[in-house]
């Protein structure tokens, strides 16, 4: 489901760049890393998508500040054994995600609590914008609720609600986060991480409410540009 590799594939073209490319890596388990990277040594860089954007870390040599906080990454150097972790979800995220914010919009809810999750919320607690997370399952953690915890106070409340999840990821375009639409309104913002479809189910039903939507086409995008710009400084 990677957008990364017909990016820059039509990126090298158009840049008339050659001696590079872009492929991708289907592993089974994140313990698959190493034989990839004795395989392919001439790799100079990594994207890292899910389920492995946390998982990876435990192969890495050197973290960003921005990685050892948030805890995931999805962009690695390679510079002979020295593996250097970072993240440009956060960028991606941020400048994709602010241009529709507007002066109400001071909660979020976060579905979904894996790597991606985290990158929002650390543009959340940059910007300032408080939030709760929502997961599958009921966690004793401070700041994160269930799906079933969700009520008409916490909807009204939150009017920013962000998909970190897969739900909607196509071809599994029927699926959505089981949030309580009916209590969307137009004063709602829903960002959705996922471009493919381009309007998710959630997206759909956020729009049918009068909600401003977002997908994740423009981040990723950003996120890839950023990725590029730390493999070649």
């Amino acid at each position: 489901h990677s957008f990364s590799k017909k990016y820059f594939t039509e990126k090298f073209q158009k840049e008339g760049l050659t001696g590079v490319g872009y492929e991708l890596f289907s592993i089974a388990s994140i313990q698959e890393l190493p034989s990839v990277l004795h395989a392919n040594p001439q790799l100079s860089g990594l994207n890292v998508t899910i389920p492995y954007k946390e998982k990876v870390l435990q192969y890495v040599t050197e973290m960003t500040p921005a990685v050892k906080e948030i805890g995931a990454a999805n962009t690695i150097t390679i510079d002979g054994d020295t593996l250097i972790a970072w993240n440009t979800d956060v960028i991606g995220f941020e400048r994709s995600f602010t241009k529709k914010l507007k002066s109400h919009h001071k909660k979020a809810l976060v579905l979904g609590s894996g790597g991606s999750s985290k990158a929002v919320q650390y543009v959340l607690k940059k910007l300032d914008i408080a939030y709760k997370v929502v997961t599958r399952n009921k966690q004793n953690k401070e700041g994160v609720i269930a799906y079933g915890d969700l009520n008409e106070t916490i909807m009204s409340n939150h009017t920013i609600i962000i998909n970190c999840t897969p739900a909607g990821l196509y071809p599994n375009i029927g699926e959505y986060p089981q949030i309580l639409y009916e209590f969307i309104t137009a004063r709602h913002y829903l960002f959705d991480l996922i471009y493919r479809p381009e309007k998710t189910a959630f997206l759909q039903m956020g729009e049918a409410r009068g909600a401003d939507i977002q997908n994740g086409y423009e981040m990723l995008v950003t996120q890839a540009e950023e990725s590029w710009k730390i493999w070649n400084d």
